[in-house]
């Protein structure tokens, strides 16, 4: 027998998984994370959701309201590109007109 295993002492294993012991914290930073929002949320269940819920219409909001805009902005960029093509077509027939000449 050892002198290890005569008293007792600590021997650590061959095998040294992290992988266990990373997900064993894992869960236990969980556990501490969800029983600390329970402890220090500033609402109720009920007013949490209904905040959520108006912020998450607000979102929805401005995101239309964002898609509106840049729908009008591409729609000038469009018109403007189809004068400058116009123009650009009219010089071009004017310059080979006068070529022709």
């Amino acid at each position: 027998m050892t002198d290890y295993e005569r008293y007792g002492d600590y021997q650590p294993s061959e095998e040294k998984s992290t992988f266990g012991v990373a997900l064993t914290f894992l869960l236990i930073g969980l556990g501490a994370g969800a029983l600390s929002a329970l402890l220090f949320a500033p609402r109720s269940g009920k007013q949490m959701r209904r905040l959520l819920r108006r912020k998450y219409e607000d979102v929805v909001e401005n995101i239309s309201d964002t898609a509106e805009e840049w729908k009008g902005r591409a729609e000038e960029f469009r018109e403007k590109g189809e004068d400058f093509v116009r123009s650009a077509r009219e010089t071009g027939n004017k310059v080979a007109g006068m070529a022709r000449r």
